[in-house]
């Protein structure tokens, strides 16, 4: 997730539709981890809530509890704010690895329109460094240029081998669906609108596709280089749900 390690590092400083499949070994966290104290309940998993007193990877930010929620219609929130002058960002770990198979996403906002400095990803990622942390990408940002007509990016790390990135224009309504398919030695991602259609389609076959390890799913809204919204305001991206097949 970076374009790239200026975009979009991930380590430390570095609807509702349940899961199909629940499978894979249980979450391992120590209690009271920095950065993995708490827990959100959203299609039916408890998923870890990453929070920092100071600034961490990526960005680097601020990440609060208080900006995960999960609504009465079961949608998962994440949100970017300011309080006290600070602004701070969302992320949520997935308890489980799935490794090979589907991963999907249902977005029930828009996210062509993000501020340019705004950045959801939906991915997998890993602590550990093997395989580039099996970091595989669905991503909406600007980086920090308006200009940009492409606002959305699959990648498989690093992002900047050969073919390892795709650009695209993201759909503009509600209602969107982004998946990759993930497979020894290839990766499939596409991207729907809220009709069906496709809106981008990307494969890559080449032989650094990461193999399965101790990768979760993590989905985050975050600050690009820790620079405040352009325009000020507090951002809000809500997640209709999450599914695995495999």
């Amino acid at each position: 997730m970076n374009l790239r390690k200026s975009l979009s590092p991930h380590a430390g400083l570095i609807g509702v539709a349940a899961l199909c499949v629940l499978g894979g070994s249980a979450l391992t966290l120590a209690a009271g981890k920095p950065g993995y104290p708490d827990k959100v309940i959203w299609n039916g998993l408890s998923w870890s809530v990453k929070t920092s007193r100071s600034a961490v990877g990526p960005g680097p930010n601020v990440f609060e509890k208080t900006n995960v929620s999960v609504d009465t219609e079961g949608r998962l929130h994440l949100r970017i704010a300011q309080n006290a002058g600070k602004w701070s960002c969302a992320e949520v770990i997935a308890p489980v690895s799935y490794g090979y198979g589907t991963y999907e996403f249902v977005l029930a906002s828009p996210v062509n329109a993000l501020d340019p400095n705004v950045v959801l990803g939906l991915f997998t990622w890993s602590d550990k460094a093997a395989y580039a942390h099996r970091e595989i990408d669905v991503e909406f940002a600007r980086w920090g240029n308006a200009a940009d007509a492409t606002n959305a990016q699959f990648v498989v790390q690093p992002y900047d081998r050969p073919l390892h990135l795709s650009r695209f224009a993201a759909p503009t309504t509600a209602g969107s669906r982004h998946r990759f398919s993930w497979r020894a030695g290839r990766i499939d991602w596409a991207s729907f609108d809220a009709n069906g259609a496709v809106v981008h389609e990307y494969t890559y076959t080449g032989t650094d596709v990461p193999r399965p390890g101790d990768e979760r799913v993590r989905l985050n809204l975050w600050l690009f280089q820790g620079a405040a919204p352009t325009n000020s305001q507090p951002v809000e991206v809500v997640v209709s749900s999450f599914t695995f097949t495999p």
